[in-house]
Protein backbone atom coordinates (compact mmCIF):
# COMPACT_ATOMS: atom_id res chain seq x y z
CA UNK A 1 0.00 0.00 0.00
CA UNK A 2 1.36 3.36 -0.99
CA UNK A 3 0.75 7.02 -0.41
CA UNK A 4 -1.30 9.12 -2.78
CA UNK A 5 -3.14 12.45 -2.77
CA UNK A 6 -5.06 13.06 0.47
CA UNK A 7 -8.76 12.30 0.41
CA UNK A 8 -11.54 13.53 2.67
CA UNK A 9 -13.44 10.87 4.58
CA UNK A 10 -16.72 10.91 6.48
CA UNK A 11 -16.54 8.69 9.56
CA UNK A 12 -19.64 7.53 11.45
CA UNK A 13 -18.91 6.59 15.05
CA UNK A 14 -20.59 5.11 18.10
CA UNK A 15 -19.21 5.41 21.61
CA UNK A 16 -20.02 4.93 25.25
CA UNK A 17 -19.00 8.29 26.66
CA UNK A 18 -18.82 7.17 30.30
CA UNK A 19 -15.03 7.05 30.47
CA UNK A 20 -14.32 10.16 28.41
CA UNK A 21 -14.02 13.89 28.97
CA UNK A 22 -16.27 14.42 25.95
CA UNK A 23 -15.54 14.47 22.24
CA UNK A 24 -13.05 17.35 22.18
CA UNK A 25 -9.44 17.03 23.28
CA UNK A 26 -8.96 18.14 26.88
CA UNK A 27 -6.00 18.85 29.12
CA UNK A 28 -7.69 17.21 32.11
CA UNK A 29 -8.81 13.90 30.66
CA UNK A 30 -8.91 11.53 27.70
CA UNK A 31 -11.37 12.43 24.95
CA UNK A 32 -13.00 10.49 22.11
CA UNK A 33 -11.29 12.79 19.61
CA UNK A 34 -7.90 11.96 21.11
CA UNK A 35 -8.44 8.21 20.85
CA UNK A 36 -9.70 8.45 17.25
CA UNK A 37 -6.87 10.72 16.12
CA UNK A 38 -4.30 8.45 17.77
CA UNK A 39 -5.70 5.43 15.92
CA UNK A 40 -5.75 7.24 12.58
CA UNK A 41 -2.25 8.64 13.09
CA UNK A 42 -0.87 5.12 13.56
CA UNK A 43 -2.18 4.18 10.12
CA UNK A 44 -1.32 7.48 8.45
CA UNK A 45 2.17 7.73 9.89
CA UNK A 46 1.63 11.39 10.79
CA UNK A 47 -0.74 13.46 12.96
CA UNK A 48 -4.41 13.51 11.94
CA UNK A 49 -7.09 16.03 12.94
CA UNK A 50 -10.72 14.92 13.13
CA UNK A 51 -13.58 17.44 13.12
CA UNK A 52 -16.87 16.27 14.65
CA UNK A 53 -20.45 17.24 13.91
CA UNK A 54 -21.15 17.75 17.61
CA UNK A 55 -18.83 18.26 20.57
CA UNK A 56 -20.51 15.94 23.03
CA UNK A 57 -19.75 16.63 26.70
CA UNK A 58 -18.17 14.34 29.27
CA UNK A 59 -20.32 11.28 29.86
CA UNK A 60 -22.52 11.82 26.78
CA UNK A 61 -22.88 8.93 24.34
CA UNK A 62 -23.25 8.66 20.57
CA UNK A 63 -24.58 6.09 18.14
CA UNK A 64 -24.35 8.35 15.09
CA UNK A 65 -21.55 10.85 15.61
CA UNK A 66 -19.94 12.02 12.37
CA UNK A 67 -16.35 13.17 11.93
CA UNK A 68 -14.43 14.35 8.88
CA UNK A 69 -10.72 13.71 8.31
CA UNK A 70 -8.10 14.06 5.56
CA UNK A 71 -6.00 10.95 4.96
CA UNK A 72 -3.34 10.16 2.39
CA UNK A 73 -3.07 6.46 3.23
CA UNK A 74 -4.06 4.36 0.20
CA UNK A 75 -6.27 1.72 1.80
CA UNK A 76 -9.70 0.36 0.85
CA UNK A 77 -12.36 1.89 3.07
CA UNK A 78 -13.56 -1.40 4.55
CA UNK A 79 -9.98 -2.35 5.40
CA UNK A 80 -9.45 1.07 6.93
CA UNK A 81 -12.49 0.63 9.17
CA UNK A 82 -11.27 -2.76 10.36
CA UNK A 83 -7.80 -1.42 11.04
CA UNK A 84 -9.07 1.57 13.01
CA UNK A 85 -11.39 -0.59 15.10
CA UNK A 86 -8.50 -2.93 15.87
CA UNK A 87 -6.66 0.03 17.44
CA UNK A 88 -9.56 1.85 19.12
CA UNK A 89 -10.68 0.87 22.62
CA UNK A 90 -13.84 -1.27 22.65
CA UNK A 91 -16.06 1.57 23.88
CA UNK A 92 -15.46 3.48 20.61
CA UNK A 93 -16.42 1.92 17.27
CA UNK A 94 -16.05 3.14 13.71
CA UNK A 95 -19.31 2.10 12.03
CA UNK A 96 -18.88 3.44 8.52
CA UNK A 97 -16.34 5.20 6.27
CA UNK A 98 -17.23 7.07 3.08
CA UNK A 99 -15.18 9.22 0.71
CA UNK A 100 -16.71 12.68 0.28
CA UNK A 101 -15.83 15.92 -1.54
CA UNK A 102 -12.83 17.78 -0.16
CA UNK A 103 -14.96 20.70 0.99
CA UNK A 104 -17.01 18.47 3.31
CA UNK A 105 -16.78 19.37 7.00
CA UNK A 106 -18.70 17.27 9.52
CA UNK A 107 -19.82 20.24 11.58
CA UNK A 108 -20.36 23.02 9.06
CA UNK A 109 -22.06 20.82 6.46
CA UNK A 110 -24.53 19.31 8.92
CA UNK A 111 -28.15 20.14 8.18
CA UNK A 112 -29.60 18.75 11.42
CA UNK A 113 -28.70 16.69 14.46
CA UNK A 114 -30.89 14.44 16.57
CA UNK A 115 -30.37 13.71 20.24
CA UNK A 116 -32.19 11.37 22.58
CA UNK A 117 -32.38 11.58 26.35
CA UNK A 118 -33.46 8.56 28.41
CA UNK A 119 -35.37 8.94 31.67
CA UNK A 120 -36.36 6.15 34.03
CA UNK A 121 -39.69 7.17 35.59
CA UNK A 122 -39.76 5.59 39.05
CA UNK A 123 -38.61 2.11 39.90
CA UNK A 124 -35.05 0.96 40.48
CA UNK A 125 -32.27 1.54 37.95
CA UNK A 126 -30.17 -1.51 37.19
CA UNK A 127 -26.41 -1.18 37.66
CA UNK A 128 -26.14 -2.12 33.97
CA UNK A 129 -28.29 0.88 32.98
CA UNK A 130 -26.91 3.51 35.34
CA UNK A 131 -24.59 4.98 32.69
CA UNK A 132 -27.43 5.33 30.15
CA UNK A 133 -30.43 6.81 31.99
CA UNK A 134 -31.41 9.43 34.54
CA UNK A 135 -33.50 7.73 37.21
CA UNK A 136 -36.19 10.20 38.32
CA UNK A 137 -38.56 9.55 41.25
CA UNK A 138 -41.97 9.15 39.62
CA UNK A 139 -44.56 9.45 38.57
CA UNK A 140 -44.06 11.88 35.69
CA UNK A 141 -46.98 13.30 33.72
CA UNK A 142 -46.13 12.19 30.19
CA UNK A 143 -48.88 14.19 28.48
CA UNK A 144 -47.81 17.40 30.23
CA UNK A 145 -44.21 16.78 29.14
CA UNK A 146 -45.31 16.10 25.56
CA UNK A 147 -47.25 19.37 25.40
CA UNK A 148 -44.36 21.33 26.88
CA UNK A 149 -41.85 19.72 24.50
CA UNK A 150 -43.87 20.79 21.45
CA UNK A 151 -43.62 24.43 22.56
CA UNK A 152 -39.93 24.35 21.62
CA UNK A 153 -40.50 23.55 17.95
CA UNK A 154 -39.73 26.34 15.51
CA UNK A 155 -37.11 29.08 15.40
CA UNK A 156 -36.49 30.61 18.83
CA UNK A 157 -33.86 32.21 21.01
CA UNK A 158 -32.75 29.38 23.31
CA UNK A 159 -30.59 31.51 25.64
CA UNK A 160 -32.56 30.16 28.63
CA UNK A 161 -31.19 26.70 27.89
CA UNK A 162 -27.54 27.59 27.33
CA UNK A 163 -24.85 26.73 29.88
CA UNK A 164 -23.97 29.67 32.09
CA UNK A 165 -20.81 31.46 31.04
CA UNK A 166 -20.94 30.34 27.41
CA UNK A 167 -19.26 32.71 24.96
CA UNK A 168 -21.76 31.99 22.15
CA UNK A 169 -23.55 35.20 21.21
CA UNK A 170 -26.06 33.97 18.64
CA UNK A 171 -28.44 31.77 20.65
CA UNK A 172 -31.16 31.49 17.99
CA UNK A 173 -31.72 27.95 16.75
CA UNK A 174 -34.40 26.04 14.83
CA UNK A 175 -35.90 22.96 16.46
CA UNK A 176 -37.49 20.76 13.81
CA UNK A 177 -39.01 18.22 16.20
CA UNK A 178 -39.31 17.90 19.98
CA UNK A 179 -41.20 14.98 21.52
CA UNK A 180 -41.40 12.67 24.52
CA UNK A 181 -42.36 9.01 24.17
CA UNK A 182 -42.64 6.08 26.52
CA UNK A 183 -40.89 2.76 26.12
CA UNK A 184 -42.13 -0.05 28.38
CA UNK A 185 -39.70 -1.34 30.97
CA UNK A 186 -39.02 -5.05 31.57
CA UNK A 187 -41.51 -5.20 34.43
CA UNK A 188 -44.27 -4.27 31.98
CA UNK A 189 -42.96 -6.59 29.29
CA UNK A 190 -43.01 -9.74 31.46
CA UNK A 191 -39.27 -10.18 31.23
CA UNK A 192 -38.81 -9.14 27.62
CA UNK A 193 -35.84 -6.80 27.27
CA UNK A 194 -36.94 -3.80 25.18
CA UNK A 195 -34.68 -1.73 23.00
CA UNK A 196 -34.87 2.03 22.59
CA UNK A 197 -34.75 3.43 19.04
CA UNK A 198 -31.01 3.97 19.03
CA UNK A 199 -29.25 4.15 22.35
CA UNK A 200 -28.81 0.68 23.74
CA UNK A 201 -30.71 -1.76 25.87
CA UNK A 202 -32.63 -1.41 29.10
CA UNK A 203 -31.49 -4.45 31.03
CA UNK A 204 -33.10 -5.02 34.40
CA UNK A 205 -34.47 -1.69 35.59
CA UNK A 206 -38.01 -1.45 36.82
CA UNK A 207 -40.28 1.52 36.13
CA UNK A 208 -41.14 3.27 32.88
CA UNK A 209 -38.59 4.36 30.31
CA UNK A 210 -39.25 7.77 28.75
CA UNK A 211 -37.27 8.98 25.75
CA UNK A 212 -37.04 12.66 24.86
CA UNK A 213 -36.01 13.19 21.23
CA UNK A 214 -35.07 16.51 19.67
CA UNK A 215 -33.93 17.40 16.16
CA UNK A 216 -32.51 20.80 15.33
CA UNK A 217 -30.18 22.72 13.06
CA UNK A 218 -27.80 23.33 15.95
CA UNK A 219 -27.53 23.15 19.72
CA UNK A 220 -26.07 25.32 22.45
CA UNK A 221 -23.87 23.88 25.18
CA UNK A 222 -25.99 21.87 27.64
CA UNK A 223 -29.12 22.90 25.71
CA UNK A 224 -30.73 19.45 25.55
CA UNK A 225 -29.90 18.67 29.17
CA UNK A 226 -31.37 21.99 30.34
CA UNK A 227 -34.53 21.29 28.34
CA UNK A 228 -34.83 17.85 29.93
CA UNK A 229 -34.37 19.32 33.40
CA UNK A 230 -37.17 21.76 32.63
CA UNK A 231 -39.42 18.99 31.28
CA UNK A 232 -38.91 16.98 34.48
CA UNK A 233 -39.98 19.98 36.56
CA UNK A 234 -43.18 20.08 34.53
CA UNK A 235 -43.70 16.31 34.50
CA UNK A 236 -43.30 16.12 38.26
CA UNK A 237 -46.03 18.75 38.75
CA UNK A 238 -43.72 21.32 40.30
CA UNK A 239 -44.33 23.64 37.34
CA UNK A 240 -47.31 24.07 34.97
CA UNK A 241 -47.19 23.11 31.30
CA UNK A 242 -47.18 26.78 30.24
CA UNK A 243 -43.95 27.36 32.12
CA UNK A 244 -41.91 26.05 29.17
CA UNK A 245 -43.07 28.94 26.95
CA UNK A 246 -42.32 31.40 29.76
CA UNK A 247 -38.79 30.04 30.19
CA UNK A 248 -38.18 30.20 26.45
CA UNK A 249 -39.32 33.82 26.31
CA UNK A 250 -37.23 34.84 29.34
CA UNK A 251 -33.87 34.25 27.57
CA UNK A 252 -32.38 33.74 31.04
CA UNK A 253 -30.70 30.49 32.11
CA UNK A 254 -31.70 31.17 35.70
CA UNK A 255 -35.37 30.81 34.78
CA UNK A 256 -35.10 27.23 33.44
CA UNK A 257 -34.91 23.91 35.24
CA UNK A 258 -31.71 22.18 36.34
CA UNK A 259 -29.24 20.64 33.91
CA UNK A 260 -30.03 16.93 33.58
CA UNK A 261 -27.14 14.49 34.15
CA UNK A 262 -24.93 13.74 31.14
CA UNK A 263 -25.36 9.97 31.09
CA UNK A 264 -28.91 10.03 29.74
CA UNK A 265 -27.94 11.93 26.59
CA UNK A 266 -27.03 10.36 23.24
CA UNK A 267 -26.29 11.85 19.82
CA UNK A 268 -28.13 9.46 17.52
CA UNK A 269 -28.02 10.98 14.04
CA UNK A 270 -26.51 13.75 11.92
CA UNK A 271 -28.22 14.67 8.65
CA UNK A 272 -26.60 16.09 5.53
CA UNK A 273 -27.95 17.14 2.16
CA UNK A 274 -27.24 14.37 -0.39
CA UNK A 275 -25.48 16.76 -2.73
CA UNK A 276 -22.96 17.57 0.00
CA UNK A 277 -22.01 13.89 0.23
CA UNK A 278 -21.80 13.24 -3.51
CA UNK A 279 -18.67 11.33 -4.48
CA UNK A 280 -15.91 13.22 -6.18
CA UNK A 281 -16.19 12.89 -9.91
Amino acid sequence: MGIESPRTLKLTLAYDGSAYAGWQRQTNGVSVQQRLEEALARLEGSPVTAAAAGRTDAGVHATGQVASVRLARDMPLDALARAVNAILPPDIRLLDVAEVPDEFHARFAARAKTYQYRLLDGGVVSPFDRSWVWAVPGPLDLEAMRTAARALEGRHDFASFQAAGSAVRDTVRTVLASSVGDRPGPAEEAGVIPRTPACGWLHASTGRLLVYEITGDGFLRHMVRAIVGTLVEIGSGRRPVGWMAEVLAARDRGQAGPTAPAQGLCLVRVDYDPIVLADRG
